[in-house]
């Protein structure tokens, strides 16, 4: 896997790609389109951050490089990738639980504020890329 040269990307399965860990400046992409909707990314070393339509969609920190990013109406899955572990938060439905499974393995049941966010840990600096699922 490799960073997200274009900062924000549709791959030839439908998802999108975005984010790049590399980056020592701050660098952004606004009213990228895909599916119909809008999306915008800000990401270098320290932050990457996605919104949709205006609205909340990930964030972590530091900042990570996110291959398949995929939105369902019971969750989200992608791969990220970064150098550090990171602090991953994304916007679900609020007041929700959902599974979350980190390389396949189920990492416990979690629940939603009422803002929508769920906030999860990835280790990244030993493994590198790591495969997250989040479903009702």
């Amino acid at each position: 896997m490799a960073v997200v040269d274009e900062l924000l990307r549709t791959e030839e399965d439908g998802t999108i790609s975005f984010g790049n860990h590399k980056l020592a400046a701050k660098a952004k992409v606004e009213d990228y389109e895909h599916g119909g909707d809008l999306y915008k990314v800000k990401t270098y070393k320290e932050l990457t951050k996605l919104e949709k339509n205006g609205m909340f969609a990930y964030e972590s920190e530091p900042g990570t490089s996110v291959n398949g990013f995929t939105e369902t109406e019971n969750g989200v899955a992608f791969t990220v990738e970064g150098d550090e572990d990171a602090q991953i938060t994304v916007g679900l439905e609020e007041d929700t639980e959902y599974d979350v499974y980190l390389d396949e393995v189920n990492a416990g049941r979690m629940k939603t504020n009422l803002s929508g966010k769920l906030n999860i840990s990835v280790e990244l600096a030993s493994a590198g890329e790591v495969k997250v699922k989040i479903t009702k």
